[in-house]
């Protein structure tokens, strides 16, 4: 569950999981990112675990690993495997942003999010502006159509915006801004999510015309080489998305 996209499509419900290996990494990094494992509490030993879950001593303990790996918990000798504090999560993990949508994130961390995703999607914009090639502003352009078609799709809605806002940061040529691709999909997966309704249905008036004007602008910025515009209308377009989702 740690490619581009995978945290779109868990607006539709969480997947199933392909293996084993994914399910009790599924199962207790989900139980710890909700709560529902307190932070410094002990996992249960391998047997216990083993039973819950149906699974053998070797699947388990390299489940534990990646979610060691992710800074979820830690593993001590002689005292057990325990939940680590936030503080020591991978936030910038795909798999680790998946559970905190699907769990209900807070408005402490959603405002800590906003200011990280601004700071880094705005610089993405202005640097996309001076080198954006031929081939992306295409692909620019294709998104943004798409993202007018399928306003009343919450998941292909939220993938077209997500692949245009991954364009900008491709464009960039900054390779930390093209790694962060984790937070840009968060971001716009906490947008749409705020959105629909309990049933997971879009408006009636669908996700795309609020802000199509400032998409609009921002691609005509990029495209004529304007990096302080485009700078400008990302800002606009950050904001909006605050909005939807306090």
């Amino acid at each position: 569950m740690s490619e581009p996209g995978s945290i779109i499509r868990a607006l539709a419900g969480r997947p199933a999981a392909r293996n084993f290996h994914t399910y009790v990494i599924n199962e207790v990094g989900l139980a710890i990112v909700s709560g529902q494992i307190k932070v410094g509490e002990i996992l249960p030993g391998d047997g216990d675990m083993m039973a819950r879950f149906g699974v053998s001593r070797t699947v388990l303990r390299e489940a534990l690993k990646t979610l060691e790996a992710k800074g979820l918990v830690e593993a001590r000798a002689k005292v057990g495997t325990r939940v680590l504090p936030q503080a020591r999560w991978s936030l910038y993990d795909r798999q680790v942003l998946a559970w905190v949508l699907e769990s209900g994130p807070s408005e402490t961390f959603l405002a800590a999010f906003r200011l990280i995703r601004q700071r880094l999607e705005i610089e993405a914009a202005g640097l996309a502006a001076r080198h954006r090639d031929g081939e992306q502003l295409r692909m620019m352009h294709y998104w943004i159509a798409q993202r007018g078609k399928l306003a009343h799709q919450p998941e292909p809605f939220a993938m077209a915006e997500f692949e245009l806002h991954r364009l900008i940061a491709e464009a960039s040529t900054n390779p930390f801004l093209r790694a962060a691709s984790a937070m840009v999909e968060f971001g716009v997966a906490i947008t749409v999510n705020a959105r629909l309704d309990p049933q997971g249905n879009a408006p009636a008036e669908g996700l795309s015309a609020r802000a199509a004007a400032q998409y609009n602008t921002l691609l005509a910025a990029v495209e004529a080489g304007q990096a302080d515009r485009a700078q400008e209308v990302m800002a606009e377009i950050l904001d909006l998305g605050a909005l939807r989702s306090e």
